[in-house]
Order: C-alpha cells, then sequence, then structure tokens
C-alpha cells in the first residue's frame, strides 16, 4: 500500500476538521494519527472524553479512503459499509457515518 504524503495527510486534517465544526458541534475536536496507510480518528467530547471513531485507509486518492468503524466490543476496528454502499468513500461521509453510529 502506498504511504500517505504529508499533502495529504494536512489536507484529510482540515477537511475532517472543518467537517465536524459545521456538521458535528457537539465534538469538541477531532484528532487524526497515522500509522502506515491507516489514519485514526478519535473526536474530543466537551467533557474530555476521547471517543475512538474510525480508520481510514489511503489507497493512493486524497479524496476517497477505505473505511473501518471503531468496535468498543472488541477495542479494534472492523471494515465496514459506508451509506452509499461502499466500502470507501470521503472521509466527510465516513466521519458522517461514524458519528451517527456513536
Amino acid at each position: 500500500m502506498p504511504a500517505i504524503p504529508e499533502s495529504t495527510k494536512t489536507s484529510l486534517d482540515q477537511r475532517l476538521r472543518a467537517h465536524a465544526h459545521t456538521h458535528w458541534p457537539q465534538l469538541h475536536s477531532v484528532t487524526v494519527r497515522y500509522h502506515g496507510p491507516f489514519a485514526y480518528i478519535d473526536a474530543t467530547l466537551a467533557d474530555g472524553e476521547i471517543v475512538p471513531l474510525m480508520r481510514l485507509r489511503y489507497g493512493g486518492s486524497a479524496a476517497r479512503w477505505g473505511f473501518a468503524i471503531h468496535s468498543a466490543s472488541n477495542n479494534g476496528y472492523t471494515d465496514s459499509i459506508l451509506p452509499t454502499g461502499t466500502f470507501a468513500g470521503s472521509p466527510q461521509d465516513a466521519l458522517d457515518c461514524a458519528c451517527d453510529l456513536c
């Protein structure tokens, strides 16, 4: 799998933060951390609680990422289908799906 370019990391951070600010005001912040081809997204709530939301898998495009939802029951990630019916999509669609499920 290709490594995530620094410009894509910057873009992803900005896109997710802007989308969360506009569509998910109950989130205090969104944090993205990277490991290999994966981006792990956590939300911080107003009370300071950190909630793991999802994992995105980079496949070579900044516009389309694989999606896996965080499962609290096993503290891991499970590849999931987005509401669009696909396993990959925009980071904003993935954030909306993860927040709807939390």
